[in-house]
């Protein structure tokens, strides 16, 4: 509703003097404050899919299905100090073995969090937002197979276009983990992107860059593509290509090459990364 609002405005705020632009900002930031309290974070997708690695043959010990499921709370409206308000978030990422004969679970990701949010508003239209967030990153497992560690992390989204989004997360490291002492090695110390959709928002590119913890260049690299399947719905169909480390906490060390394909259900406003 928002996004929609704020595509109305630039003609109309052309025949609105200066000094009624306040106006239109306390409006969408109402718009914002009496949404749903309670709704999606990050994407939520099922996909399946297979290697991508060069001399490998798909198989089903390397082909999977990846389904994430990302949800958030906000707790109060953007009353607080700097038109701030918090949130809690959940997110939950799985990767099943479903060609195995017993269909194992070969790893499931928990990560929880709680943030304080700032939407930006320019004159007519919202334009992105910045959070502070205190997260956590575990399997769930005990002895050689577990992993986690917790992150505070400052992110931040701008829409520089209503069709063009750019976006960036640093974090700070807090390792507790003692199996992965060195999973900034592999799970990166900073990440940027960039998703560009079409005007009729029918297709969706994603690109997303996180730069590891080494002294050259190397990143991990996430491209993503949906293409809507009606425009009254909020289902996609969505490709996702994974190639670098740390996809799974599990086998954090270890390089995937995969490419997936299914379904995802994106937010509102725009996904969180």
């Amino acid at each position: 509703m928002l996004l929609f609002c704020a595509s109305l405005l630039p003609a109309v705020a052309q025949i609105i003097p200066m000094h009624d632009q306040k106006h239109f900002i306390d409006s969408l930031r109402n718009e914002f404050d009496n949404g749903p309290y309670f709704g999606l974070y990050k994407d939520n997708y099922f996909t399946v899919g297979t290697t991508l690695l060069p001399g490998q043959k798909p198989s089903k010990t390397n082909s999977d299905v990846k389904f994430q499921i990302s949800i958030a709370q906000r707790l109060t409206k953007s009353t607080l100090p700097w038109n701030t308000f918090i949130f809690l978030m959940y997110t939950q990422k799985t990767f099943w073995n479903v060609f195995e004969r017993s269909l194992p679970m070969r790893d499931l990701n928990f990560n929880p969090g709680i943030g304080i949010s700032k939407p930006f508003f320019n004159k007519d239209r919202y334009v992105g937002k910045m959070t502070l967030l205190i997260e956590h990153e575990s399997n769930g497992r005990d002895g050689t197979d577990s992993r986690s560690w917790n992150r505070i992390s400052l992110s931040g989204s701008v829409l520089l276009d209503e069709w063009l989004m750019v976006h960036g997360k640093v974090w700070i490291p807090i390792i507790d983990g003692q199996n992965n002492k060195d999973i900034l090695k592999y799970c990166g110390i900073f990440q940027t992107g960039v998703t560009v959709t079409t005007p009729d928002r029918k297709f969706g590119f994603g690109l997303t860059f996180v730069k590891r913890a080494t002294r050259n260049l190397s990143v991990n690299t996430i491209f993503e593509f949906n293409w809507l399947f009606h425009r009254k719905s909020n289902q996609y169909f969505f490709v996702q290509y994974y190639n670098g480390y740390g996809e799974s906490l599990l086998d954090y060390n270890v390089f995937h090459s995969r490419l997936r394909a299914g379904i995802v259900i994106k937010p509102k406003f725009f996904s969180e990364f």
